[in-house]
């Protein structure tokens, strides 16, 4: 049976941290459904990306999970499959990619655990923060693949972090809230994973999974504590 990209990554996330018990591959949900949740979610969300998205809703003590890709990212990433190499090409549409499986699998993690406030900031830096973290990790992980060592060269590290921290501008976001949450995630995680990088694998392991338990200001706190990067 051949699996998908989505199924791959998720079923990653989840032997790092935890199952959710729920398939994320039947949250995907198309334009039209996209653009009746964007309106729902108010102003600040038109600031948004068009290309993918993810919308979280309680209702009746339960959790529902809409994500969006748009059919540009996804032939993008048909065209250019990042199993079979990842470059210039591909490397910022599977960027977006992983980061709205991962929004949704870290946001059903914390419903299980019992938080049931997804509106709040915190709780949306927490996932924007986590998200790029784990990105970053699974782009280690593609770029070995291709590698005959099976390591990651220096050159390779610059250039998956050009592409996952250069990303923001301090004028990207006309709304202060949305330009303030993004420029202090991106900060916050460029950092953490240039600590990361200097771990072996199984204490890296251990590492995150700490930090995946930890919430918005305890990950701060973490990241502040361990100084800047060298």
């Amino acid at each position: 049976m051949n699996t998908t990209l989505f199924s791959e990554i998720q079923k990653l996330f989840e032997r790092t941290y935890a199952s959710v018990g729920v398939n994320l591959e039947d949250c995907l949900i198309d334009r039209q459904r996209c653009g009746q949740l964007s309106r729902l979610a108010g102003a600040s969300a038109r600031e948004l990306s068009d290309l993918a998205r993810t919308f979280l809703r309680t209702c009746d003590g339960r959790l529902y999970v809409g994500i969006y890709y748009s059919g540009w990212l996804i032939a993008q990433l048909e065209k250019h499959d990042p199993r079979r190499g990842l470059d210039d090409r591909n490397i910022r549409s599977l960027i977006m990619f992983i980061e709205e499986i991962n929004h949704a699998l870290h946001a059903a993690l914390q419903f299980k655990k019992g938080v049931r406030e997804l509106r709040g900031e915190a709780f949306a830096r927490n996932l924007e923060l986590q998200s790029q973290v784990d990105t970053y990790l699974v782009l280690l992980l593609f770029v070995a693949f291709f590698r005959q060592t099976q390591k990651v060269a220096r050159t390779d590290r610059r250039w998956l972090r050009f592409h996952m921290f250069s990303r923001v501008a301090p004028d990207a976001y006309a709304d202060p809230n949305l330009r303030g949450r993004y420029l202090e995630t991106n900060e916050l995680s460029a950092s953490y994973t240039a600590y990361l990088d200097t771990l072996n694998g199984l204490r890296r392991v251990e590492e995150i999974r700490h930090f995946h338990a930890l919430d918005y200001d305890e990950k701060k706190q973490r990241i502040k504590a361990l100084g800047p990067p060298m």
